[in-house]
């Protein structure tokens, strides 16, 4: 599986993003590419245009510049382990942050909430490194298709990625870094008029972005 990079770049006034895949530029200068230019302003405001979701997440976090750069390439560490640890999802290293999407029906059963075995294998991998890179905070977004009612999608989604967080935080990981969101059928990411449609939208996505400890450190030039 190869790891996807992507650059987020503000223009002008009105910000727009351009996401390119597979460039020869480094990840870390990647990571400088939100804000750098326009000020930590436009993380926010892109950010904002995505909503609450995961990759609204990782981009509102962002600060750009040098800084970034150096977040970005922190991050990098971090991808390359959760590519060769985590086997069944898959890892994106998006502006300052990193995107890991796991495809619900690998993590749990048809209207269920319980993790399956296999599941509980992935987390327990990216609990691993998540523990040791601790200076991130976590956003754990669950996602399902149309199948059924909005009103039951909604609650599906949230026990779904609270079955997550709450797996994690028992591996170890701080509580206090996570957070869990739900968007039952609100968020596709392919049509729900087929069947690989629909099994692309059912999956729990996971933002892993820098928290105020590592963003003072980049700043500083105190990390390593």
């Amino acid at each position: 599986m190869k790891l996807k990079m992507k650059i987020v770049i503000g223009i002008s006034l009105c910000v727009s993003i351009a996401i390119m895949m597979g460039c020869g530029a480094s990840n870390a200068l990647k990571g400088g590419g939100i804000g750098a230019g326009v000020g930590g302003v436009a993380g926010g405001v892109i950010g904002n245009q995505f909503g609450n979701t995961a990759i609204g997440a990782i981009i509102g976090a962002a600060v750009g510049g040098t800084t970034g750069a150096l977040i970005g390439r922190h991050m990098d560490r971090q991808a390359e382990e959760m590519q060769q640890d985590i086997k069944n999802a898959k890892i994106e290293r998006i502006g300052e942050g990193i995107k890991i999407t796991f495809d619900s029906g690998i993590l749990f059963k048809i209207d269920s909430s319980e993790l399956q075995p296999v599941a509980k294998e992935n987390i327990e991998s990216l609990a691993k490194i998540l523990n040791k890179y601790p200076d991130t905070n976590i956003l754990i977004e669950g996602d399902t298709d149309n199948t059924g009612s909005e009103a039951y999608n909604q609650k599906l989604s949230e026990r779904r990625a609270q079955a997550v967080a709450n797996y994690q935080s028992n591996l170890g990981v701080a509580g206090s870094r996570i957070s869990i969101l739900g968007l039952g059928e609100s968020n596709p990411i392919a049509s729900n008029d087929t069947d690989l449609g629909r099994e692309q939208n059912r999956r729990v996505e996971v933002a892993i972005f820098a928290n105020e400890k590592l963003k003072k450190a980049a700043e500083n030039g105190n990390l390593n």
